[in-house]
C-alpha cells in the first residue's frame, strides 16, 4: 500500500507539471502574427481636401505587443521603406509602406532621437541624432561616420543634441535643443565649420531648437527649417545661421518637420499635428486631443489611445505617395500611419 502522503504528493506534482506544460508550450511553436494592417473602420481627421483616414494595425511586429519606447523619429527612402526610431530592444524598425515588418537594426541603433533621409551621389543615408552621437548610416545600418560631443569644447561641445540633417553636399547641421540651443555646422568628413543661435527669443535665438530639417526647395536659398519648440514657433535659417523668417508662431510645441513638394507636415507634441502649405498656412490640423492631460504625455496606456488622435507628436514623415506617418512620444511605442480620405473634398 502507497502510504496517504505519497499519494497526495504525486499528485500535486503531476498537476504541477501538467500546469508548466500549459504555460509554457514547446518552443517550436510560432509567435503570435502580428494584426493585419486595415482601412477599414481607420478614423479619419483633417478638414477640407486635407481629410486622412488610419490605418489600422500599421506597424505591428510578429510576436511583440509593442514596438518600445518611441522618443524619435521617422524617414522614408526612395523605395518606399519606412524607418522608425524606439529607445527598446529593437532600436532602429523598418517597415513595408503597407506595414509589414522587415527587419530591425537592435541595441546599437536604440535611443536615436531624430531621423533624415539624405541622398547623395546616388545612395541613399540615414541620419540619426542620439544624445552624445551623431550617425551617418547605410540602409543596412552600419555606421559610416559617427560625430561625439565633448562639452566644453568650442567645436563639440553640443551636449544633447536633438536633431540633425545634412545638406545635398553633405554639409552636417547639429540643433543641440536639450542643451546649448546652438546649431553646429560641420563638413562631410565631420570636421567642424562653426556654429550659430543661442538661447532666446528673439530672432535666430531658439528655446529648445528640438527639430531641424534642411529645406532645399529653392535650390539657390536653401534653408534650414527649425522647430523653435518652447517658443511655440518655427524659424528659417540660412546655412550661415542668419535669421531669414519666423514664418509662423502660436504652434503646440513643434518637433519636427517633414517636406514633401509644397507640403510641410509638423508633429506637435501637445497632442496634434498640422499640415502646412508652402506659406506656411495651415491647411489641416490632425489627431487633435480634447483631453489636455493626454497632451505631451509618455505614459498614456494603449487601452487609452484613440484612432486618429495623438497624444504627444515627436517624429513625422511624408512619403512620396503623400501618406503621412506620425510617431507620439509613448512609453509603449506608437506609430500611425494616415492616408488621403475619400471624404475630403
Amino acid at each position: 500500500m502507497i502510504p496517504k502522503n505519497a499519494l497526495l504528493a504525486g499528485l500535486v506534482l503531476g498537476l504541477a507539471v501538467s500546469h508548466l506544460a500549459s504555460a509554457h508550450p514547446e518552443g517550436d511553436q510560432k509567435p503570435a502574427a502580428a494584426p493585419t494592417p486595415s482601412l477599414k473602420d481607420g478614423a479619419l481627421t483633417g478638414q477640407g481636401d486635407w481629410i486622412y483616414q488610419t490605418v489600422l494595425n500599421w506597424g505591428r511586429i510578429p510576436g511583440q505587443e509593442h514596438i518600445g519606447s518611441t522618443h524619435g523619429g521617422v524617414a522614408v527612402d526612395k523605395n518606399g521603406h519606412i524607418y522608425v526610431s524606439t529607445d527598446g530592444p529593437n532600436g532602429v524598425i523598418v517597415y513595408e509602406p503597407d506595414g509589414t515588418f522587415i527587419r530591425s537594426w537592435g541595441e546599437p541603433s536604440r535611443r536615436f532621437h531624430s531621423l533624415a533621409m539624405r541622398e547623395e551621389a546616388g545612395k541613399e543615408y540615414l541620419y540619426a541624432a542620439g544624445g552624445s552621437r551623431i550617425c551617418k548610416l547605410d540602409l543596412d545600418g552600419k555606421v559610416v561616420l559617427q560625430i561625439n560631443n565633448k562639452p566644453g569644447s568650442d567645436d563639440l561641445g553640443w551636449t544633447n543634441a536633438t536633431a540633425v540633417d545634412a545638406a545635398p553636399d553633405g554639409t552636417i547641421f547639429v540643433a543641440d535643443g536639450y542643451g546649448t540651443n546652438l546649431i553646429y555646422k560641420y563638413a562631410p568628413d565631420g570636421r567642424f565649420l562653426g556654429k550659430f543661435g543661442a538661447r532666446g527669443k528673439g530672432p535666430g535665438e531658439f528655446n529648445t531648437c528640438h527639430g531641424l530639417t534642411v529645406d532645399v526647395r529653392n535650390p539657390e536659398s536653401p534653408l534650414l527649417v527649425v522647430c523653435d519648440r518652447e517658443n511655440l514657433r518655427i524659424q528659417l535659417i540660412d546655412f550661415n545661421g542668419k535669421s531669414i523668417d519666423i514664418p509662423i508662431e502660436g504652434l503646440r510645441r513643434p518637433c519636427a518637420t517633414s517636406i514633401r513638394g509644397d507640403l510641410i507636415l509638423v508633429a506637435e507634441l501637445a497632442g496634434r499635428a498640422v499640415l502646412l502649405d508652402k506659406n506656411y498656412k495651415i491647411l489641416s490640423i490632425l489627431g487633435d486631443n480634447p483631453v489636455e492631460s493626454q497632451r505631451a504625455s509618455f505614459g498614456v496606456p494603449p487601452q487609452d489611445w484613440k484612432e486618429g488622435v495623438f497624444t504627444a507628436p515627436h517624429g513625422c514623415s511624408i512619403d512620396d505617395k503623400g501618406d503621412l506617418y506620425i510617431q507620439d512620444w509613448n512609453k509603449w511605442g506608437r506609430i500611425t500611419k494616415l492616408v488621403k480620405s475619400a471624404a475630403a473634398k
